[in-house]
């Protein structure tokens, strides 16, 4: 249908006022009286509101163990750790993600590989993680991006008769469900952030879970000293006890850990509502040349969870080579504000070619390597086109359908007019999304 694009004077496509739908976390009396609890006892530092979280949060995400930190990039780290990640060792991730997915393993002595992503999932593609195993290979990082669950199935089929172990980052995916069971679930071992963007938001925290007492044990040793006591199992951490492995202090904040239980009594009906709300909106545009929605089939078992940084799949070749950046300056002026581009390619930046972090007289990536594993652009074509064929859409946190309808029109607006875009199109911008893309861990 041929109408006039807002951009171009017509009637934008979104009317309605949005009120509190993109308001993220909700926060109610609850949360307030518990971290006022906290702040009140002057218990800020201390660790039993923590260690209630911790054991609501295993029972809730079907773990043996969970384990508080200050930050997801804590939690991450630690999982490394856990798994005994250390000198010369290498992971293998994907470029496309957020930092510190990965890039904790430098103070480790280790180092990154990074493989292809899957161009409709965006999680790592199984075929190419089984080209980059070495025999320095320790661990497998899963990130299930934006909410995305990875192919879990393929990544342990490579992993377990290797002896590798699997790490999964579920920062972005926290309650997403992978062929019905849940994410953080399969691997060794899970770590997350929850800081206060995440779709399970609590503060500046992370979290680490695992059914394995070894690796929960290791992560506690890293930066827990005041409970690496005599409760400790594993014989060869009872030497050291008292003091952190690492020299780290990584407890978790108590008004972060008082909020979080209150959160996570809720998280499961806010979840469904998102899904429902998110699902609905992709569910109008079903069809629609140019866009894909970033979701699981509907019959998979699998879900996105909170729908974390919630994306979409752009297909230029459907609209006559109209860039990504075009296509949403069109949908932002309809009254929907969406942006191009996805995370940058880690691989691309110089801490992962030239930077030396700790004075080793070579670049941290090979400092510690018996081959140079780094990767110059045009090593990862399909993630390197990534941030060019993805762009953010609205994260609705309630199901109200006259608002979604007005923002899914406005996709569909611009993708049924896009002729009228094609003439003065700049094209994308080199270096299309960002370092930082998604906030803060």
């Amino acid at each position: 249908m041929s109408e006039v694009l807002a951009l171009y004077g017509g009637p934008k496509a979104v009317q309605a006022d949005p009120g509190d739908i993109f308001d993220w976390p909700i926060i109610t009396q609850e949360d307030r009286d518990a971290v006022m609890d906290v702040l009140e006892r002057r218990a800020m530092s201390g660790t039993e509101v923590t260690v209630e979280f911790e054991k609501e949060f295993a029972a809730w995400q079907g773990t043996r163990y969970a384990l508080g930190f200050s930050t997801g990039t804590a939690a991450l780290q630690a999982a490394m750790y856990g798994c005994g990640v250390g000198v010369g060792d290498e992971i293998i991730c994907q470029s496309l993600t957020y930092w510190a997915s990965c890039l904790q393993v430098y103070s480790l002595g280790g180092t990154v590989v990074f493989a292809e992503v899957d161009p409709d999932s965006l999680c790592l593609d199984p075929a190419d993680v089984g080209k980059r195993i070495s025999d320095r290979t320790k661990a497998i990082m899963c990130v299930h991006y934006m909410g995305y669950p990875t192919d879990m199935d393929a990544i342990l089929e490579i992993a377990r008769p290797r002896g590798i172990k699997v790490i999964e980052d579920v920062s972005h995916a926290q309650g997403a469900l992978y062929k019905g069971k849940k994410v953080g679930t399969f691997g060794d071992v899970a770590a997350m952030s929850l800081m206060s963007g995440k779709s399970l938001a609590i503060g500046e925290a992370g979290i680490l879970a695992t059914d394995n007492l070894e690796i929960y044990e290791r992560a506690l040793s890293l930066g827990h000293y005041e409970r690496f006591n005599d409760s400790i199992q594993t014989p060869y951490l009872r030497e050291a006890l008292g003091l952190p492995q690492g020299g780290y202090k990584y407890r978790m904040h108590q008004m972060s850990s008082a909020m979080g239980r209150v959160q996570l009594k809720y998280y499961d009906e806010r979840c469904a509502e998102i899904q429902k709300a998110m699902n609905y909106f992709w569910d109008l545009l079903e069809g629609v040349p140019g866009i894909k929605a970033h979701r699981p089939p509907k019959d998979s078992g699998s879900t996105m969870g909170g729908w974390y940084a919630a994306h979409g799949l752009y297909r230029p070749e459907e609209l006559g080579g109209l860039s990504v950046t075009r296509f949403c300056q069109a949908v932002s002026a309809e009254g929907c504000a969406i942006s191009p581009g996805a995370n940058m390619p880690l691989h691309s930046h110089p801490l992962f070619n030239t930077v030396d972090v700790y004075g080793h007289g070579k670049p941290t990536r090979i400092a510690h390597s018996d081959r140079d594993v780094r990767q110059p652009q045009g090593s990862l074509p399909v993630t390197e086109l990534m941030p060019s064929r993805c762009y953010s859409i609205p994260w609705f946190k309630h199901y109200r359908p006259e608002i979604i309808e007005q923002h899914a029109a406005a996709f569909r607006k611009v993708a049924e007019n896009y002729e009228r875009l094609l003439p003065d199109d700049p094209g994308n911008p080199e270096g299309l999304g960002g370092w930082h893309f998604f906030r803060h861990r």
